[in-house]
């Protein structure tokens, strides 16, 4: 699965507003709400937030994938946004968080889940890719760069 195949233009931000790992949460779940995905914003947000008392899903290198399962959804959403200023995301490395994806997967379907978030992962691990990103300006750009680094690991 590619990662286009779950995240579309309309889902990224390339500003986020919000300076707490909650806040930035809450916002990346917005875009979902916009477009029909998802329903219930604050079930969503309870799941998230749930799964960072786990631990952090800052995995390093300014790179945070947030990410639950939920009940309501039957295939696989994600939003990414950009935050200029980083965020603390009490990450592995303590290093603010700059990227972050936010994967929402149905319930029963840990397979899939597991290998989306390590497509993720390896998208954006390239600190070429990572430093590009950072100085883009619209949302626009951003899906492009990242379908264009997404057919690179196919």
């Amino acid at each position: 699965m590619k990662i286009t195949d779950i995240l579309d233009e309309s889902s990224v931000i390339a500003d986020l507003k919000a300076k707490t790992k909650k806040d930035i949460i809450a916002e990346l779940i917005v875009p979902l709400i916009k477009n029909g995905k998802i329903k219930d914003k604050d079930k969503l947000l309870d799941s998230l937030m749930e799964r960072e008392k786990l631990g952090s899903t800052g995995i390093g290198e300014n790179v945070a994938i947030p990410h639950a399962k939920s009940r309501e959804i039957e295939t696989i959403v994600a939003t990414f946004g950009l935050s200029n200023g980083g965020v603390n995301f009490d990450s592995l490395d303590q290093k603010p968080v700059y990227f972050i994806f936010l994967l929402v997967s149905p319930e029963g379907s840990a397979g899939v889940h597991l290998k989306t978030l390590a497509r993720i992962s390896r998208l954006l691990k390239n600190p070429v890719f990572r430093r590009d990103l950072l100085n883009l300006k619209n949302e626009k750009e951003i899906y492009e760069a990242i379908s264009r680094e997404d057919d690179k690991l196919i």
